[in-house]
């Protein structure tokens, strides 16, 4: 019964409230914090509507924007053509008859990126050899007959293909390569059958040309001397090609 009667007259006491000349300055109080809140709110809104529509661009203080400077990449464009032509010159070591200038020319078939088949004629000019310069004016041989002249036909492997650097900004493709093959060497008046074996280095300075350094081995028998023998007359030289 007492707890009734305390609810109802708090309730009383709630409904007089408005009544009362310092209520009201409590309700003004009150609708004042609630539009200083609001306010706040609008402005915090309004300002992150602004940092959004100033984009990503907006780097906060302290974070630190890395600057790499792009270079772009240029693609070799090398020529999809499978035939290659060109020439080398060179120096070639004539067993027994020294070693004098070497010329020829060459015709290449692609047939994979790596695997080539080579056609290749080449000439040099034996000179003399011990026994002559020490016989006084005996020569075994005529001058057309010194002319050493080789036709071959090889199979070639390129490996360890990638970039030969020239500077800071220079790049050309490049590779090593091996060729092996066989043909025909004219030489002494004869013509031997001859097997050739060679390695080298290619660079392309450019899309459709090719430069090359390498060696290669010329073996073939010969009885020239008096006794047969396996002869081994090695040429090396720069070759410059072309893709077409």
């Amino acid at each position: 019964m007492e707890t009734r009667v305390r609810g109802l007259l708090l309730t009383a006491a709630l409904l007089t409230l408005p009544l009362l000349p310092g209520c009201a300055t409590v309700h003004r109080w009150h609708e004042h914090r609630i539009e200083v809140r609001a306010a706040k709110e609008e402005a915090r809104a309004e300002a992150a509507q602004a940092n959004s529509s100033a984009g990503s661009d907006n780097v906060p203080p302290g974070v630190v924007q890395p600057q790499v400077e792009r270079h772009p990449a240029t693609v070799p464009k090398i020529r999809s053509s499978n035939w290659e032509l060109g020439g080398h010159y060179g120096i070639m070591s004539i067993e027994d008859f020294g070693s004098h200038p070497s010329y020829g020319a060459d015709l290449a078939y692609h047939m994979t990126e790596d695997l080539f088949v080579r056609a290749e004629v080449g000439r040099s000019t034996g000179g003399l050899t011990s026994f002559e310069t020490l016989s006084g004016g005996l020569r075994l041989l005529t001058e057309g007959e010194r002319k050493f002249t080789y036709y071959d036909l090889g199979l070639g492997y390129n490996f360890l293909s990638g970039e030969a650097f020239f500077g800071r900004s220079r790049a050309m493709t490049s590779s090593f390569y091996v060729i092996g093959g066989a043909g025909a060497t004219q030489f002494a008046g004869d013509k031997k059958f001859t097997v050739t074996v060679g390695a080298g280095y290619q660079v392309l300075p450019l899309d459709w040309m090719a430069v090359r350094a390498g060696f290669e081995d010329h073996m073939f028998n010969t009885d020239l001397l008096g006794s047969d023998k396996l002869t081994h007359n090695l040429e090396a030289g720069l070759g410059l090609t072309v893709f077409f």
